[in-house]
């Protein structure tokens, strides 16, 4: 199957997130989705200490009526600090028969250099970037100098394509600018969120007293 991977604190998940999947879906013909919750950041520290296991039922809460899209808790279960070479790699072991599209956004593809065993996330799936409207730059140039001689112009896929097999793929998506800081924020201050995230998520934030 081609599978995507959408990683992420999703501290809530939001629509942004939905489009963003539903866009490289269709743009990659992808079969499924996978959501992947982070368990704890490497670079970051997470926003209002929000457990895992809330921040997994919401992404199921919000993927409920979306059959293409599912929820993945390897990050969860392995524990501490979440390294995506690491969950590619288990990933890669369990479903060999997949072929994976690990989706990131632009601004995370320009940091990739910080990432750990960076050059190594092309040995197990291709990268697809998403830039949103008014990104002007070009996302190959982008590539860390240390992995960029690895790759050449593919003629029939029109993407870089690296020495393991695997591509780097730029989708442009259309989707409305949503921040999970402008939604906790809202939340703490009692303003509706209901065009920025689902009903069912909304219900579970206010059931659990979460960002308040």
């Amino acid at each position: 199957m081609r599978i995507g991977l959408l990683g992420g604190t999703f501290n809530p998940i939001h629509f942004g997130h939905l489009y963003i999947a539903a866009e490289v879906q269709k743009s990659c013909n992808l079969e499924q989705v996978w959501f992947i919750p982070t368990c704890q950041p490497p670079h970051k520290d997470l926003a209002a200490d929000i457990p895992f296991e809330h921040r997994l039922a919401m992404v199921d809460l919000a993927l409920a009526n979306t059959p293409q899209f599912r929820s993945c808790d390897l990050e969860g279960r392995r524990g501490g600090a979440s390294y995506s070479v690491e969950t590619l790699q288990q990933l890669h072991a369990k479903y060999p028969q997949n072929e994976y599209y690990f989706i990131m956004g632009v601004d995370s593809f320009q940091e990739l250099s910080l990432w750990k065993d960076y050059p190594r996330l092309f040995e197990y799936a291709h990268i697809v970037v998403t830039a949103r409207p008014g990104y002007v730059g070009s996302i190959p140039e982008l590539l860390p100098v240390a992995i960029a001689g690895r790759f050449c112009y593919d003629s029939d896929s029109k993407n870089l394509q690296c020495d393991t097999g695997f591509s780097l793929i730029a989708v442009a998506h259309t989707c409305k600018d949503v921040s999970s800081t402008d939604i906790r924020q809202k939340v703490s201050a009692g303003l509706d969120v209901a065009d920025q995230v689902p009903l069912a998520v909304i219900d579970y934030i206010k059931a659990h007293h979460l960002y308040s």
